[in-house]
């Protein structure tokens, strides 16, 4: 990773996972972290395990929480002078068929996974346009690139980051901002257990599939040599899940037909008995 020394990264979901893991390199590279989410005690401790805690700003809030977002910005701003760049990481997955699920599941989704980055980066997006320079990063996911079983809301939030960021990048381009999407796959985290079910009640077990996931520290390097190289998006999967985005962009049907065969023989059956 490039050297970061002076500049200040802020990231939200920052207690565990992608974006322990981008805090924890960048602060190794030189540069100054905000440390953004609901669990105090857990920033802290990513603050500590960085070994240089003096670097960081822990700024706890909850992104939805939008009322509040103008003096957040406004102390992530002072602690350094600037922001150089944001990682929209915070998240909630789903588990859940949309036949069952209950509505408050697809606003809560939207919310957090949708409308608080558009909030957060809206929020920002003048005090980095003013000083001509800035990064965005959208964590979106392979499911924001095509539409996979048991995630109707997920895959809608996920899809809609990516129509914001890529509608901003073309805005911005000319006033020193890059915009950088991110669709991971399957990574070793606890997104599989924090999802929620067709009632809104938290999953609290993983998948397979998670489990045996992408170590979030190479997610964590891979994210942050595309932001130094200028990259507009990535895709960070292995095996099917790599070749998903592929099939949406040049083989549709195909994709579909794979998917379609995936519920036949009881993918989502599969995933609730997990």
């Amino acid at each position: 990773m490039t050297n970061q020394a002076q500049k200040t990264a802020w990231i939200t979901g920052a207690s565990s996972g992608i974006g322990e893991a981008l805090a924890k390199a960048f602060v190794a590279s030189g540069g100054y972290t905000i440390l953004s989410g609901r669990n105090v005690a857990e920033l802290q401790r990513v603050a500590t395990e960085t070994g240089a805690a003096d670097r960081c700003l822990i700024l706890p809030f909850d992104t939805v929480d939008y009322a509040g977002l103008a003096d957040k910005v406004a102390e992530a701003i002072s602690f350094q002078g600037h922001v150089d760049v944001l990682v929209n990481n915070a998240g909630i997955s789903q588990r859940s068929p949309a036949l069952d699920t209950d509505l408050s599941v697809y606003q809560r989704i939207v919310d957090v996974d949708l409308l608080a980055p558009i909030a957060l980066t809206q929020a920002l997006l003048s005090h980095m346009v003013s000083r001509g320079s800035g990064q965005l990063v959208m964590i979106s996911s392979v499911a924001g690139k095509a539409g996979v079983p048991m995630r109707t809301a997920y895959c809608a939030a996920k899809h809609g980051l990516i129509g914001y960021a890529d509608a901003l990048r073309s805005e911005v381009a000319g006033q020193g901002l890059k915009v950088l999407v991110v669709a991971p796959g399957s990574v070793k985290t606890n997104v599989s257990r924090n999802a929620l079910n067709a009632d809104g009640s938290v999953r609290g077990i993983s998948d397979a599939a998670i489990d045996n996931g992408i170590d979030p520290n190479e997610v964590a390097r891979l994210i942050w040599e595309a932001v130094a190289n200028g990259k507009r998006e990535i895709i960070i999967a292995e095996g099917m899940e790599a070749s998903i985005p592929i099939l949406r962009a040049q083989d549709p049907e195909k994709l579909f037909d794979m998917v379609e065969a995936m519920v036949a023989d009881g993918y989502a059956q599969k995933i609730s008995a997990q």
